[in-house]
C-alpha cells in the first residue's frame, strides 16, 4: 500500500492547541517527528512519544523525539497501548482520515485519558470548495497528496467532525478552520450558495463551511 510522503514541516497552528501545562504527549502518525521536535524545543523537560507505522520515518523521528513506537495505532495490542499512559494530550495531525475506524480509536484514547487530558487534531475538510467543484463535473480523482490524497479512507466535514468526537465520548472545546488565499475560490462560492439554497439549506453556512481546507480541534473527555 502506498504511504503518505514523510513531512518535515510542523503544523504550528495545531501545536498551538496543545495545552500549556501538558508534560507528556503522544502523537499518532508522527512521520519525521517535526511537530514533536518543535514542541520539545519549547518544553525540554517534557516527554513526546511518537507512533509511526513506517519504519523509515520512525528512524528519522527517533533522532528528535523522546521515544518512537513503530506501530499502526489501530492495530496496537492493549499492553503496548497501555504503556503510553498516563498522557496529557494525544495529537492526530492529518491522521484520523487515514484510519479505518477513527471512532473506535478515539474511544480507546478516551478510556486512557484522565479527567484533564485532551485530544488535538487537524482534519481535512471534504466540503472544501475545490472538492465540491470537482464533484460537480465528475472529476473526483485521487491524488498523491492534499484533500484527495489516495491514502485517505474517511472523509469529514465540519458537521461530521463534531459528530465524530461527540459519538466517541468527547466534547469539543475549541474548533477553527485553516483558510488560505486560494485562486478560484471567489468564483466558486456563489455557485455553492445557490446550490445550498436549492437544497433548502443555509447559504451563509454553506459558504462558510466551504472555505477551510482543514479543521483544527481540541476536545476533552465529556464530563471530565
Amino acid at each position: 500500500m502506498q504511504q503518505t510522503p514523510m513531512h518535515d514541516l510542523p503544523n504550528l497552528d495545531l501545536l498551538g492547541l496543545v495545552p500549556a501545562g501538558a508534560e507528556r504527549i503522544v502523537e499518532a502518525g508522527c512521520s519525521s517527528g517535526a511537530l514533536g521536535h518543535a514542541w520539545l524545543a519549547q518544553h525540554p523537560d517534557g516527554e513526546y512519544i511518537g507512533i509511526e507505522m513506517v519504519p523509515e520515518y520512525a528512524e528519522v523521528a527517533r533522532t528528535r523525539l523522546t521515544e518512537v513506537v513503530v506501530a499502526n495505532v489501530e492495530q496496537m495490542e492493549d499492553r503496548s497501548f497501555d504503556v503510553l499512559n498516563p498522557t496529557d494530550c494525544w495529537i492526530f495531525g492529518d491522521v484520523l482520515e487515514h484510519l479505518y475506524d477513527p471512532w473506535g480509536t478515539l474511544k480507546r484514547v478516551r478510556r486512557s485519558l484522565g479527567d484533564s487530558g485532551c485530544v488535538v487534531a487537524c482534519i481535512p475538510n471534504a466540503q472544501h470548495w475545490s472538492v465540491q467543484g470537482l464533484l460537480s463535473v465528475g472529476d473526483f480523482r485521487y491524488q498523491d497528496a492534499g484533500l484527495l490524497d489516495r491514502t485517505h479512507i474517511r472523509w469529514f466535514t465540519r458537521k461530521t467532525i463534531i459528530d465524530l468526537f461527540s459519538s466517541s465520548g468527547f466534547e469539543i472545546e475549541e474548533m477553527g478552520g485553516r483558510v488560505f488565499d486560494e485562486p478560484g475560490r471567489a468564483q466558486a462560492l456563489p455557485a455553492i450558495r445557490s446550490l445550498a439554497q436549492a437544497c433548502g439549506a443555509d447559504p451563509d453556512e454553506a459558504e462558510r463551511d466551504a472555505m477551510p481546507i482543514q479543521y483544527l480541534v481540541r476536545a476533552r473527555v465529556r464530563g471530565g
